[in-house]
């Protein structure tokens, strides 16, 4: 993590967790007055209507995945924690699709089709872990657990170990708060030694016993005629996990939220008529994934967003904005799950640089959350949950540590 990182506090001036979780207000105020807008205190321009952010995000002629300054805070600026490896993800066309193509492999559609069954089975282990408690947390016991055991799973390594697996994830994707920013470094350097600490011996092990997941596919791949070392594969994998369960938990998480208090009829729609639930996962990613946001750099001198953008300039496309836009979405503001094009959202990006990780977030939403409604055919909040109380920031922004829910069986 050698990038300047950008303050988003600086940008966005929420007054609370709260208002940060559920900022359509800001949203609505930017669409409206402030499309594209200049953060004298960031030096950055905004962007925040939908065809500007898809523009930003997907023309690499002129606005480049290559930056200096970042509000992406991945990794950790110790030796551990920074990204030196052969496939180089932040890097543009052609070098960026050379390297995506060496671990994408893993991550299509067909691909995860092998991996239905073990996720399948996945979910009833932690379904039948719940037993016959009459109250969860949807977080811990479940929206957590099934990302974080797959992509173990995925990389090729015991998941037993979820909950360190979890913990270092959370520490590595941590945002960089503007008062405490060197505590926050200092949770970010412990979990990258901690992390590759216990990745590289499993690495050394796994080249004797080749098998079919990532960590075996990066060690046979070639780069230009040379295999990756067991320091680079390491540090590779370790940008993959938000891929597999960062945003898979925050959605899900979200989702179950939804369902209990945006609204309440949602939950016993979908369990009356699956049909609905793919269109419901797609309306929760428009619409309850809430700080959606990719950076990047001007390339070359250009007013392609209507304003004199210069060589250098850092421009922060607001995805999760762009998903509020009257102009694509009817009534933006508005959860329907009947709407008819809410998979147009942005909030796995757009361009060379979709997200790596939204086939499989998709099918671990659609499997988990229709296993559940079987197992639980309704739900219900606990009286007395404080949102306030039970938010942490995360690179989605706020997050649910905990979630109550009534289950009835």
């Amino acid at each position: 993590m050698n990038n300047e990182i950008i303050s988003l506090e600086e940008i966005t001036q929420f007054q609370s967790p709260i208002e940060e979780f559920n900022p359509y207000a800001w949203y609505k105020h930017k669409l409206q007055n402030e499309p594209v807008s200049y953060n004298k205190a960031t030096n950055t321009w905004n962007v925040f209507r939908y065809h500007d952010v898809k523009r930003v995000l997907s023309d690499h002629e002129h606005f480049s995945n290559v930056r200096k300054r970042t509000t992406i805070s991945v990794g950790a600026d110790n030796e551990e924690g920074q990204h030196m490896s052969k496939i180089n993800l932040a890097s543009d066309p052609p070098e960026h699709l050379k390297s995506r193509s060496l671990i994408s492999a893993a991550f299509t559609p067909r691909s995860l089709r092998l991996w239905e069954p073990r996720i399948q089975e996945i979910i009833n282990q932690l379904l039948h872990d719940i037993g016959n408690a009459s109250v969860i947390d949807i977080v811990k016991d479940f929206a957590g657990a099934l990302p974080t055991i797959v992509i173990a799973d995925l990389l090729g390594v015991p998941s037993q170990d979820r909950l360190l697996f979890k913990g270092w994830v959370d520490d590595l994707f941590l945002p960089l708060p503007k008062n405490n920013a060197e505590d926050v470094n200092e949770r970010k350097r412990h979990a990258a030694k901690e992390y590759y600490n216990y990745l590289y011996p499993h690495i050394v092990q796994k080249r004797l016993n080749l098998a079919d997941d990532i960590i075996s596919d990066l060690i046979r791949v070639e780069v230009d005629g040379d295999k990756l070392s067991d320091d680079e594969i390491v540090r590779t994998t370790m940008f993959i996990l938000g891929a597999g369960i960062e945003t898979t938990s925050h959605l899900l998480s979200s989702t179950f939220y939804s369902f209990l208090y945006d609204n309440d009829q949602i939950y016993a729609e979908v369990q009356a008529n699956r049909e609905l639930l793919p269109n419901t996962v797609e309306e929760m990613l428009r619409y309850r994934f809430n700080i959606a946001k990719m950076d990047r750099t001007v390339k070359k001198d250009n007013n392609l967003l209507g304003v004199e953008l210069k060589i250098g300039d850092v421009v922060v496309a607001w995805m999760s904005a762009a998903n509020m836009d009257e102009e694509v979405f009817e009534d933006p503001f508005t959860l329907s799950i009947h709407r008819h094009n809410n998979k147009k959202h942005l909030t796995f990006g757009n361009g060379p640089h979709f997200c790596l990780g939204a086939p499989l977030a998709r099918l671990e939403a659609n499997m988990g959350i229709s296993m559940f409604m079987d197992r639980f055919p309704r739900i219900e909040p606990v009286p007395g949950f404080r949102l306030e109380d039970n938010l942490t920031p995360s690179a989605a922004g706020q997050t649910l540590t905990c979630l109550p829910v009534q289950v009835h069986r």
